[in-house]
This record gives C-alpha cells, sequence and structure tokens, in this order.
C-alpha cells in the first residue's frame, strides 16, 4: 500500500495545490494512506481534516525579521519540530514526502531526506523561496509552474507542471448570466470580482472604498467585492455611506466557481494559485502585487504575465490613486479584455496535478 506525506500550508496558495494533488492520489489509489503535516495554528489545521485528510501539526513559525530578538523562541520551535518530524516518519513509513511550499514543509522534507526517503517540491511561484531552494539540493523531483527555473533549482530535475487547481473551478457549467443569477446581481450587467484572499488584503480594500462614488457613476457596470473576514465590517459600513448600489461586498465567497464565471474582469493578488486560476480560466485581470511577502515574489509573478501582454500590473502603493480607474476603464474595453483573455490562457499549464502525481509514481516505483 503506497504511503504518501504531504507537507506544508500557510496560505490557500499552498493548500489548494496540496489538496489537488492528495485527491489526484487518491482517485487513482482509493486505498492510498496519505498523512498531512502542517504548522500548528495555520489555515490548513482546519481545512485539511474538512477535505477528509488526517493532519499532523508541528509547531514551526516563521523569522522574524524586524525584530530579531524574537527569533530565539522561533529557533526553539524549530528544532522541536525536527524532532517531531523525525517521529512522524519513524510512525508513517513514507514512500515519498511532498513539499509544497509553507512553514513546515522546511522540517518535514529535511528530515525525510535525511533518512534517504524521496521527496518531491512543488514550486508555485515565479521566484523561489528560500525553504525551496535548500530542500531542492536533494530533492528527486522539483515541479514548477513558470519558465526560467533553473535559475534557483537544478535543471536536470525540474518538470514543468503548472500549479493544481480547485476541481470544480475548471468544471463550471453555468453560462455567465446564470452565474451572475447565482451570485445575486444583475445578470446583463459587465461584472468585476475583487479578491484579496481568502483573509482580505488591505490596500485593495481601502482603493475600493476611496472609490465607492466613482463606481456608483459607472451604472453599466456592477462589482462583486471579496473583502476578507478582517475587513468584512469596515467594509460594509463604507458601502451603507456610499451611494453605490452597483456593488456586492461579503466577507468569503464560497462559490467561487459561479464568481469566476459571472465575471469579465478579475482584481486580485499576485498569489500563485489565483494567477494559475485566472490561467485556466482565461480571465482578463489587473493585478495588484501583495508587497508583504518573502522576496516580493507577487511582483514577480505578475510581471511574468504583464511581460506577455497576458494582465494589468497597479503597484500596491499606487493602487489608492490607480486601481478603480484602471478597472472601470479596462472592463469597459472590448479589445483590450479580448486579447489580456487569450494571451492569458496561452500561458496556462493544463492538468497539473494529474502531471505531479505521474512523477509521485515514478519516483515511489524507482525508490
Amino acid at each position: 500500500m503506497m504511503k504518501i506525506l504531504i507537507s506544508g500550508g500557510g496560505t490557500g496558495g499552498h493548500i489548494f495545490p496540496a489538496l489537488s494533488i492528495a485527491n489526484e492520489i487518491r482517485r487513482r489509489h482509493p486505498e492510498a494512506q496519505i498523512l498531512f503535516v502542517g504548522a500548528e495554528g495555520r489555515m490548513e489545521m482546519e481545512r485539511v481534516p474538512a477535505a477528509g485528510y488526517d493532519i499532523k501539526g508541528l509547531p514551526v513559525s516563521g523569522f522574524d525579521r524586524r525584530r530579531p530578538w524574537r527569533n530565539v523562541k522561533v529557533v526553539w520551535r524549530l528544532l522541536k519540530s525536527m524532532r517531531m518530524a523525525r517521529h512522524i516518519l519513524a510512525e508513517f513509513k513514507p514512500d515519498i514526502a511532498i513539499g509544497v511550499g509553507g512553514y513546515a514543509s522546511g522540517p518535514m522534507l529535511k528530515a525525510a531526506q535525511k533518512k534517504g526517503i524521496p521527496t518531491l517540491i512543488q514550486e508555485q511561484n515565479s521566484y523561489a523561496g528560500v525553504t525551496n531552494k535548500l530542500l531542492a539540493e536533494k530533492a528527486r523531483c522539483i515541479c514548477v509552474a513558470y519558465e526560467g527555473m533553473e535559475r534557483f533549482f537544478p535543471a536536470d530535475r525540474i518538470v514543468m507542471t503548472g500549479n493544481p487547481v480547485r476541481r470544480n473551478l475548471l468544471e463550471c457549467k453555468a453560462t455567465k448570466q446564470e452565474a451572475r443569477q447565482a451570485m445575486g446581481v444583475d445578470p446583463d450587467k459587465r461584472t468585476i470580482l475583487i479578491i484579496g484572499g481568502s483573509l482580505g488584503a488591505r490596500t485593495v480594500n481601502n482603493a475600493m472604498m476611496a472609490g465607492l462614488d466613482k463606481i456608483a457613476s459607472h451604472n453599466d457596470v456592477q462589482v462583486i467585492w471579496q473583502s476578507g473576514k478582517i475587513y468584512d465590517a469596515e467594509c460594509r459600513k463604507a458601502l451603507e455611506a456610499s451611494t453605490a448600489n452597483n456593488v456586492k461586498q461579503m466577507a468569503f465567497v464560497t462559490n467561487m466557481d459561479m464568481a469566476y464565471r459571472a465575471a469579465d474582469l478579475v482584481v486580485s493578488r499576485a498569489g500563485a494559485s489565483s494567477i494559475s486560476e485566472l490561467q485556466l480560466l482565461a480571465k482578463p485581470a489587473v493585478l495588484v502585487p501583495s508587497p508583504n511577502v518573502a522576496e516580493d515574489h507577487q511582483t514577480k509573478n505578475a510581471l511574468a504575465l504583464v511581460n506577455k501582454n497576458a494582465a494589468i500590473m497597479v503597484r500596491d502603493a499606487q493602487a489608492m490613486e490607480q486601481m478603480v480607474d484602471t478597472m472601470l476603464a479596462t472592463v469597459a474595453d472590448d479589445q483590450k479584455l479580448a486579447a489580456l483573455s487569450d494571451n492569458v490562457a496561452r500561458m496556462a499549464l493544463h492538468n497539473a496535478a494529474e502531471t505531479i502525481v505521474d512523477q509521485v509514481e515514478t519516483l515511489i516505483h524507482h525508490s
């Protein structure tokens, strides 16, 4: 019986690909044992069990670059996590360890490599993170979604797979009109979807709040605005105080398949999962990269699209002045929308989860 360990998480951008890989393994090998290892207190500790998989948590956390004195505790947690990782391997005895990025994948894959267990890394971004660069030296396979990744990884172990996305997004059969009705908006108006990630995005929400009256004056357009839970009350209050009756705000969009299908234009952060979804769904987008991420990788992700005329980028620092004007001008321009849609679709890599699991099977059979 196949035993597979999947490690990582922290954000939806790491968890969704991990679950897509697990689901594909389960589809092919229903008897396979799959164990997730995440970081205590992070999103994966809820999302993974909800998807029907077992998960163990490590006390690992990220280094605090601004307050170095706090890192004593971080180092202690890392050492404890490495000890726990060795115990997990001794108990579970996996045939392979897969790392999808996030705090837990570092100690877990390092421990697996020391025991001679084959490891596979899935790097979602166009700019590799520090952990994955360190793990790559001994990884048997590195699955990537962007060209030019031999800058970071040994070229002979790189496989271009793309990023797995939630299957239900690709299987949505609704028309634009049906999707808009499902989202509770006008079926015939041009629609902009604003998504700041599962937790929301401060800058995107501030730009929206500042631009509500401007949006209200464009009566032929409507906006579906996912503000995130943290900013929900503040955004709802701003909307109620404005004249914009063409904006539907919500804390969280549960039916993302319908939301994407309803949209003519998407305004989003530039996380790797979001970009893969836009590519596979051929959605024109205005990207506002988050500056609060390691190595500024979201800007690099966005530029990979901008350089192929496959998206428009508004920098976080300019979002207050430019975001709402840019999205309103873009959604009204049929030619621009068509060009962005064509170009972003050309960048899509299909069947990523299947390709990654092909690699997993190959590594298990040859180890």
